[in-house]
C-alpha cells in the first residue's frame, strides 16, 4: 500500500488536493491505520509543491483527526475516527446543554439538528 496523490491544474488549492486525497485513502482503507505517511518535505518534492503547502494539508488533516503526528517518529494514519469521534462528541454536549438553557425540549433541540443535518447534507 502507497499513498497517491495527484494533483491536478484545477481551481482547488493544492493544499486542498493533499487534504482529501489524504483523507479519503484513510477513510477508505486503503492507507490502513498506523500507515506511516512521508515527510512534509518528502512529499512536497515528490508533488512538485512548497513545503508549506504539504504542512498546511498535513495540520489540516491532524485537526481532523485523520493523522497524528508522533514527534519524530513520524505522522502515521489514525484509529478511524477516534478524534473526531471524540470532537462531535464535546461539541453534542455543548450544543445540548445550550439548547437546554434556552428552553428548548429535548424533540425542539433534535429537531434543529436534523434540520441542520439536512442542510448541511443535502445542500
Amino acid at each position: 500500500m502507497t499513498l497517491k496523490i495527484r494533483i491536478d491544474d484545477s481551481a482547488v488549492p493544492p493544499y486542498e488536493q493533499v487534504r482529501a486525497q489524504i483523507s479519503e485513502q484513510a477513510r477508505s482503507g486503503a492507507l490502513p491505520v498506523g500507515y506511516r505517511l512521508p515527510t512534509v518535505r518528502g512529499l512536497a518534492e515528490s508533488l512538485g509543491l512548497a513545503a508549506n503547502t504539504v504542512a498546511k494539508a498535513y495540520r489540516v488533516l491532524e485537526g481532523d483527526g485523520v493523522i497524528e503526528t508522533r514527534g519524530r517518529n513520524g505522522t502515521f494514519v489514525a484509529a478511524a475516527g477516534s478524534a473526531a469521534s471524540r470532537e462531535l462528541a464535546s461539541e453534542g454536549r455543548a450544543y445540548a446543554q445550550r439548547a437546554r438553557r434556552l428552553g428548548m425540549s429535548q424533540e425542539e433541540a433534535l429537531a434543529a439538528v436534523r434540520d441542520a443535518l439536512r442542510a448541511a447534507y443535502e445542500g
